[in-house]
């Protein structure tokens, strides 16, 4: 069964976005291989907030080729955006990428459907990079009210040239 991973940046205390969902906070390392992190992914899913972010930016997409991007929205038309997979559906949508063959799955930013996922079983790891910053406010990594979730620490790696820490676990089912 393909796995479900859970990627985001977060500040030192527990935001993936500012107050105004932004995210210029985010200091991208050199010594961080987005391309070889992407590789072992085929699919990326993602909220219809942090979609609606990456189309400001000027984006409306995670720039990695090969990748095949779902956007998860229930007030988003499914032909919105030309080029773009949109779903109303994530339990269900995800539970059936689960069994397909393939890659690994990314679910790329997103704190709501981090946590309606992570609620039916459907995340099996959490992988945070986090940023030597304080943001006193924003977007948590997982909103409230959510379920208790125990994980399991599988890794770590200090980039030294910004102070960010990569952390990787695994959410164990019970």
């Amino acid at each position: 069964m393909r796995r479900v991973i859970y990627g985001c940046a977060m500040s030192l205390d527990g935001y993936i976005a500012g107050p105004n969902g932004e995210y210029d906070w985010i200091v991208m390392d050199p010594d961080i291989d987005f391309a070889a992190m992407s590789a072992r992914f085929d699919t990326f899913l993602i909220g219809r907030k942090t979609f609606e972010a990456m189309r400001r930016m000027g984006t409306g997409s995670t720039g990695f080729a090969g990748i095949t991007e779902i956007v998860y929205s229930r007030t988003m038309a499914e032909d919105a955006c030309p080029g773009v997979t949109v779903h109303a559906d994530a339990e269900r949508s995800v539970a059936e990428l689960r069994t397909m063959p393939g890659k690994d799955i990314a679910l790329f930013g997103g704190g709501e459907l981090f946590r309606s996922l992570l609620k039916a079983g459907l995340v099996d790891g959490v992988e945070v990079s986090l940023i030597p910053v304080l943001l006193g406010g924003g977007i948590p990594l997982l909103p409230a009210p959510a379920s208790r979730a125990k994980l399991k620490f599988r890794g770590q790696r200090v980039y030294a040239r910004t102070g960010t820490v990569g952390l990787e676990y695994e959410i164990i089912q019970d």
